[in-house]
């Protein structure tokens, strides 16, 4: 019971912080949304404006986090046993398209103007002041997102983080283009510069795809989990051939199963305790653990039918 209200607290403590982090991201995408729109219209720039119009999508990718971290929070029912953590990863998957299609977005915009030959106005200081000040205040939400994500091990604010540094790199590639136009009067690089950004944009989305689609297939990304539990086990007396090993993700938590052998003679609650020293010798050596399930079999017992999880000999081969 006590390890069950410790799990519970710290899941709850998570969910907290990554509430808060939305909550933060929305209210600095909102500043920086209109600043920009108010920028664009003074100023007469078009781009400004269209960029702080941009913006606004970002308000809406930090509710979808701010929304999923509130469901995450919901206790386990009976439709849902295990809880609502994996809505992190859905929302993940939702992210990875929105940037995947910005960045597709940009590669098509770039290659028509590139096509039509477009010419590029000089926008004024204002503009390009504002869009310093959106940089930098991008880098901060990113920065604040990832170090959030990483301290909570949600994949859904590290992939919000990676859709604001794409932010950055399209207003640096703007600015850039801006050199490259009217110093350098080689408007070419210009173009050439979105695309580096636009495939790169693409390919973020494609690798946090591809990431979802491991946790959802209940895939392992970090095989050493494995060597971390078995040598947990070899630290608790009577514990023998842990094997059937199968660990998978269930939001940002683990969710750990495995078999064990005990001594054929020891009594149910002897065996019974063996298990319960187990699953505190893996949350010691262990982050992140939603639940443990050890089921006991009697030493040398061999049963040929067991196709799934892992053994120990397993990492060697």
């Amino acid at each position: 019971m006590v390890l069950a209200r410790k799990r519970s607290n710290s899941v709850l403590t998570n969910i907290q912080s990554i509430i808060r982090a939305s909550w933060i991201a929305v209210s600095g995408n909102i500043f920086l949304s209109v600043l920009k729109i108010i920028a664009g219209v003074i100023s007469g720039s078009l781009a400004v404006l269209a960029d702080g119009i941009d913006s606004a999508s970002d308000i809406v990718t930090s509710l979808i986090t701010l929304f999923t971290a509130r469901v995450m929070r919901r206790p386990p029912s009976p439709e849902y046993p295990y809880g609502y953590l994996k809505a992190d990863t859905i929302a993940t998957k939702a992210l990875a398209f929105i940037i995947f299609f910005a960045g597709a977005q940009l590669a098509i915009t770039t290659v028509h103007g590139f096509i039509e030959g477009k010419v590029r106005e000089m926008p004024e200081m204002l503009a390009i002041y504002v869009t310093l000040v959106s940089v930098a205040g991008k880098i901060l939400l990113s920065v604040h997102q990832f170090r959030k994500g990483k301290q909570t091990n949600s994949e859904m604010l590290k992939a919000n983080a990676r859709n604001m540094q794409n932010d950055v790199l399209i207003s640096l590639a703007v600015l850039v283009g801006l050199f490259f136009t009217f110093i350098l009067k080689m408007p070419v690089l210009d173009s050439v510069t979105a695309l580096i950004v636009s495939v790169w944009i693409i390919k973020v989305g494609i690798q946090i795809f591809m990431q979802t689609n491991r946790d959802l297939m209940d895939g392992v990304s970090d095989k050493g989990l494995y060597q971390k539990v078995f040598k947990a086990i070899e630290k608790v007396e009577g514990a023998y051939n842990p094997h059937r090993l199968r660990i998978r993700k269930i939001g940002n938590y683990f969710m750990i199963a495995l078999d064990i052998e005990v001594d054929s003679t020891i009594t149910i609650q002897e065996a019974h305790k063996i298990a319960c020293n187990t699953e505190k010798a893996i949350r010691n050596d262990m982050d992140n653990i939603f639940d443990i399930m050890i089921h006991i079999e009697p030493a040398g017992s061999c049963e040929e039918e067991e196709k799934y999880g892992v053994k120990e000999s397993d990492l060697t081969n």
